[in-house]
């Protein structure tokens, strides 16, 4: 298991930002590993536990504009330190583009250090996947989730050859 986590986060570190050589406004939440928990078609809620609040907004790289009603997926591992279904969340940001996240406050899992894991979905925009690590001893962390916009394709040429 060991040797998977490390290679997985050496994979992890070779993955590109994606940002190609557009500039944004915002600069864009670096990916991170999924990990081998993720589990689509959790619970919709924003609480899995008390002692621990995230919180941040949505935004677009493009602009830093919030985006509303975005699908945020979270997951992080028990008090216990192994994974389960009671730590398990699907929320969406609110019209503001919001969102907050009530759990324990995050422990190790093996070697790794606290981590919340996260999965980002808007109409318009790339998946993001990536990982939120909270300050040591803490009980708050903000955390905004900057979106890359899907680029859009070009518009036909419609000029005629002469």
């Amino acid at each position: 298991m060991k040797r998977f986590l490390l290679l997985l986060s050496l994979i992890t570190l070779c993955l590109p930002l994606g940002v190609g050589s557009e500039t944004f406004r915002c600069e864009p939440t670096r990916p991170d590993g999924q990990g081998p928990f993720y589990r689509a078609g959790a619970p919709l809620r924003d609480k899995v536990g008390e002692g621990y609040l995230l919180y941040g907004a949505v935004k677009s790289a493009h602009d830093c504009r919030t985006i509303p009603h975005a699908k945020i997926e979270i997951w992080l591992n028990g008090t216990d330190g192994k994974y389960g279904d009671d730590w398990w969340a699907t929320l969406y940001s609110d019209g503001q583009g919001k969102y907050h996240f009530q759990s324990h406050v995050p422990v190790n899992f093996g070697s790794r250090p606290p981590h919340i894991h996260m999965v980002v979905n808007a109409p318009g925009f790339q998946e993001l996947i990536t990982q939120y690590y909270p300050k040591k001893g803490a009980e708050v962390g903000l955390f905004d989730l900057v979106l890359i916009p899907v680029e859009k394709p070009a518009a036909p040429d419609t000029r005629s050859i002469p």
